[in-house]
Parts: C-alpha cells; sequence; structure tokens
C-alpha cells in the first residue's frame, strides 16, 4: 500500500461515467444486471435439465455460433469451471502425445506448465518470450499434435495473430491449434476456421462472471476428442470433453452450471449482435485502444509496456510510469475517486497501470481515465 495523499480529489468533470476498467472480471452493464433480476422469477434456482435453463444455453450457444460466424461443422461447447479447468481438459482430451505452447506471460506458461507436468503426456515444446514481447512459434517440432497459444495474454497485454502454422492440416497429419482466448473474444477480430479450439471464460469482453468455460470445436476436434476417448487414458467425467459435448448438443451443462453467469452472458452476446457484431466490438475495442496508447505516446513520463505496436493488445492495455512517479500512489487516488481496478499483474512487479478495454467500456471513458490520471500525477508532484 502506498502513502499517496488520500485528500487529493479529481474534479467530477473529469471522471469517467463509469469507472470500472478491470482485466477480468470486467465491467458489467447495467442491462445484464436487470436482466439477472427478471431472470430471480424464471430460471434461478431452477433446475439446469429442465426447458427454462437449456433455452438460456440454446441462446448462449446460437448466439456466439452467430457472433463467431461458425463455419460449418464447428460446435460450441460448455463446461463448467473456467479457463483453468479447460487446460485440464485439452491436456486429458485434445492433446494426444506432445503439445507446443507459445508463452507470453502468466497465463500461457500455466498451459504449458499443465501438459508438462501430465504423466502420460512428453515433454511439451516450450516458445517462450519476455514480458511484453510477442515471440513467434516457429516450425512446429516433431510429434506435435497440438499447438497452443493464447489471443490475447491478459497478464501484459500482448496480443497475438490467430493463424495455422504452415504445414499439414489437422486432417492430414497436422497439429491441433488450441488458442486460449479468455480476454481476447469478443473484443477482437479473429478467423475461428484458423483454430480447432477457441475456447475462453465469460467474465472479460461477456462481461459475465466465472464458473463457465466455453470452446469452439472443429471437426477436427471433435474427431481428436472421440480418439482419445477410446483409449485407456483415464479421464475425470468432470474433465471430459466427450461428455461435455454430448450434453452440449442437449443444451446443458454436465453438472449444474453458474445460471448467473449464462444469463449475463446471453443478454452480453446478444446486445453485441445488435449493435454490429464482432466487427463492431473490434472496432469499439480498437478505438478505446488508440485513445489509451496515443496519450501515453504524448507523456514524458508514461509509455507502452509492450514496444512492438503491432503486438499491443486493444483490450488490455499496459502503461508503465516513471520510475519518479509511483503507480501505486496513482491507483490509490483513483480509487478513492471511484476509478477502480487498474494495477499490473501481480508477478510482473511493475511500475504499471493496466487497463481493461472490453467492450463494455465507453470510448469516452477511456479518455475521461487518461484526464484522470493527468491530474493525479500533477497532484502528487506537487505534494
Amino acid at each position: 500500500m502506498s502513502d499517496a495523499p488520500p485528500e487529493i480529489r479529481i474534479p467530477a468533470e473529469l471522471l469517467p461515467a463509469d469507472g470500472r476498467f478491470g482485466s477480468g472480471p470486467s465491467r458489467v452493464r447495467p442491462e445484464q444486471v436487470e436482466a439477472l433480476v427478471r431472470a430471480g422469477r424464471t430460471v434461478l434456482g431452477t433446475s439446469h435439465r429442465q426447458a427454462p435453463v437449456k433455452s438460456l444455453v440454446r441462446r448462449v450457444r446460437e448466439g456466439l455460433a452467430q457472433l463467431f460466424s461458425l463455419p460449418e461443422g464447428y460446435e460450441v461447447v460448455l463446461g463448467n469451471g473456467g479457463s483453468t479447468a479447460f487446460w485440464d481438459v485439452a491436456a486429458l482430451c485434445l492433446v494426444r502425445e506432445r503439445s507446443q505452447h507459445l508463452v507470453l506471460g502468466e497465463f500461457s506458461a500455466k498451459f504449458a506448465a499443465v501438459t508438462a507436468g501430465a504423466p502420460f503426456l512428453a515433454e511439451p515444446v516450450v516458445v517462450r518470450g519476455e514480458p511484453g514481447t510477442l515471440p513467434r512459434l516457429g516450425e512446429v517440432a516433431g510429434g506435435v499434435d497440438a499447438v497452443a497459444w493464447p489471443h490475447n495474454e491478459t497478464s501484459t497485454g500482448v496480443a497475438a495473430p490467430v493463424r495455422r502454422p504452415a504445414g499439414p492440416a489437422p486432417a492430414d497429419g497436422g497439429p491441433l491449434v488450441l488458442v486460449d482466448a479468455t480476454s481476447g473474444a469478443g473484443g477482437l477480430a479473429v478467423d475461428v476456421a484458423q483454430t480447432d479450439a477457441y475456447y475462453f471464460a465469460p467474465q472479460k469482453a461477456f462481461a459475465s462472471d466465472g464458473g463457465l468455460w466455453v470452446a469452439l470445436l472443429s471437426p477436427a476436434a471433435v474427431q481428436r476428442v472421440e480418439e482419445l476417448a477410446a483409449t485407456d487414458r483415464w479421464v475425470p467425467p468432470s474433465l471430459d470433453l466427450r461428455t461435455a459435448l454430448v450434453n452440449s448438443r442437449l443444451d446443458q451443462t454436465y453438472n449444474t452450471p453458474a445460471v448467473a453467469t449464462l444469463v449475463m452472458l446471453a443478454e452480453q452476446v446478444e446486445w453485441l449482435l445488435g449493435n454490429g457484431g464482432l466487427p463492431w466490438a473490434a472496432q469499439r475495442t480498437a478505438e478505446s485502444a488508440a485513445i489509451v496508447y496515443g496519450w501515453a505516446a504524448e507523456r514524458a513520463w508514461a509509455a507502452p509496456f509492450v514496444a512492438e505496436e503491432a503486438a499491443r493488445s486493444p483490450v488490455v492495455a499496459t502503461i508503465d510510469l516513471d520510475a519518479s512517479i509511483d503507480a501505486a500512489a496513482v491507483r490509490e487516488v483513483l480509487r478513492c475517486n471511484g476509478v477502480v481496478d487498474v494495477f499490473p499483474y501481480r508477478s510482473l512487479g511493475r511500475n504499471q497501470l493496466r487497463i481493461g478495454l472490453f467492450p463494455a467500456v465507453e470510448p469516452e471513458d477511456a479518455r475521461a481515465l487518461t484526464r484522470c490520471v493527468d491530474h493525479v500525477v500533477a497532484q502528487l508532484r506537487k505534494a
């Protein structure tokens, strides 16, 4: 905790309309809360095996299929847990023998650690970059049947391209492409056909709660699931992707889902679609990001953490502050004034602001945030 002067007040005319800039959980729109209130008399507290909740799951699956323009044969699969659980699911049910990982930060490293620790898999190939950089996957190593990387590394604010590596497709013996889209899905443009599992939890661009993972699976991924299910590999039922697939086709989950999460997710998906879908969402986050990065470039005491401009995330902006400015003090004053959750990822240890710019964030609020930081820095320098 810093010793920032708590008496610093930000003038009301500088403040954003909504001061939440978290990178997860992220800003929830009032309309989603209203939908949740309505659901309190319809689906909350009811069986997930009955029509009302199954209808809600169907809304989510059909909405996501439309939002991502799913190619022929791709399926929307839901399961209990979050992205952390899906790493275990993927190691058990999608990686046949060996995986290759592009590690951009904390979360991509965790998936690599899962496959490294799996006793039934060979040691993975790990291509690792320094935090804040975008390493290249390179050639797929021999024996690799699945390659993995994040669309957006939440810990560092690095966004990675989503495209299949050179070489044969899965149908011709090439690897499956597994993309962790937890903080990218719904906020970044993507061609899902370039992936076999584009998976995410809904608490970022979809402004929902946890307790759920979603995976957009290609026919090749479904085939791999069936192939491994026919082997003697032991898979706990709660982590069995085939079980999740079978249940999803029935518009349900294996265990009772977080129904409130589904309500907010369905509402957000339909809001995105109503505004123009993924192209609109990607344009909106890009507009907010241009405001924040442009502001940092104009300040002598601030700079984007990600040096490579093309790798800077439009949905999670990381801005380093000069050592003469205590970023913790800036964040504390902001929080005392209702502008919250702009802290860096805990393991990076940087003098930094990390700003969530998901579609629910109004670009004008992003601009207001920069005005607030300017004011706070000026006042701290006077103190």
